[in-house]
């Protein structure tokens, strides 16, 4: 379904309505509501909802890097909320969509009931270090503009953060190629510009003060996301993490286990 939020139309898909206890997920960079239909055909007892984020899948992706930043994201999110009717709701994101999620529970920790946080990040220390990362993902923006979406696939497939996905079934790399390749450069590059990990400012300060429980989630083969969250976990009142034997993407790699994790940690709260 599309909802007309702030002015932005997004692309959302809701399932089992009819239960009461709701949980919506957040994509990673690339991503689209299609990545969790695995983990969701899982989770029936939940009323599950799939949101797009901005500058992906069937979500606009405006022209103006501004309306990228993350406090516009954040803001989109609330209101997307309202819209929809959801005064409370379990908030899962994984990668981008992980410090989105973060980023909106730190400013609306009243609006969840818990936070899943999949291979996430509270974003960088330092101004400079973020100065460093923009720099990056600016001349990264560039060349999926110049060159084209299937161009930045074929190489954003080869990073070493993706290097277990190659194990994956035949067909299970193909639909994460596919989903990878639907996606618009210009919402991209914008993406990375106007809420990339330089672009966003430090969440790290706020660990300690959310005041819901946060599971955290990474892959024992992650060894860069497996150290940021055991820094994250040493900063949270009420933390847990699990580890599953998997790279990055665990929801792909192993959606059964990892919807396992999900449902067990919902069911105490």
């Amino acid at each position: 379904m599309k909802v007309t939020v702030n002015g932005l139309v997004y692309q959302v898909e809701i399932f089992n309505e009819e239960s009461k206890k709701t949980v919506v997920f957040l994509h990673g960079f690339t991503g689209s509501t299609k990545t969790w239909q695995e983990v969701v055909s899982r989770l029936a007892g939940y009323k599950v909802v799939l949101v797009d984020l901005i500058g992906h899948g069937g979500t606009e992706s405006p022209a103006v890097t501004t309306r990228y930043s993350m406090e516009h994201q954040i803001a989109d999110l609330d209101a997307l909320f309202d819209i929809l009717a959801l005064p409370k709701l379990t908030l899962i994101g994984y990668s981008m969509g992980g410090r989105t999620a973060l980023a909106y529970a730190c400013t609306h920790p009243e609006r969840l009931e818990s936070l899943i946080l999949e291979s996430a990040s509270p974003g960088l220390v330092s101004e400079q270090q973020r100065l460093e990362r923009r720099q990056r993902d600016e001349s990264l923006a560039d060349r999926i503009e110049e060159g084209g979406v299937a161009s930045f696939v074929d190489k954003w497939e080869e990073i070493p953060l993706f290097e277990t996905q190659k194990r994956l079934p035949e067909s299970v790399k193909a639909s994460v190629r596919s989903e990878r390749l639907s996606q618009e450069a210009t919402g991209l590059a914008n993406s990375l510009r106007g809420m990339g990990t330089g672009a966003q400012r430090s969440y790290w300060d706020c660990l300690r003060e959310l005041p819901i429980p946060v599971l955290l989630v990474t892959g024992t083969l992650d060894s860069k996301f497996t150290a940021i969250a055991g820094e994250m976990l040493a900063h949270l009142q009420d933390g847990q993490w699990e580890k599953v034997d998997a790279g990055h993407a665990i929801h792909v790699e192993k959606p059964a286990e990892f919807a396992t994790i999900v449902e067990k940690y919902l069911s105490f709260y």
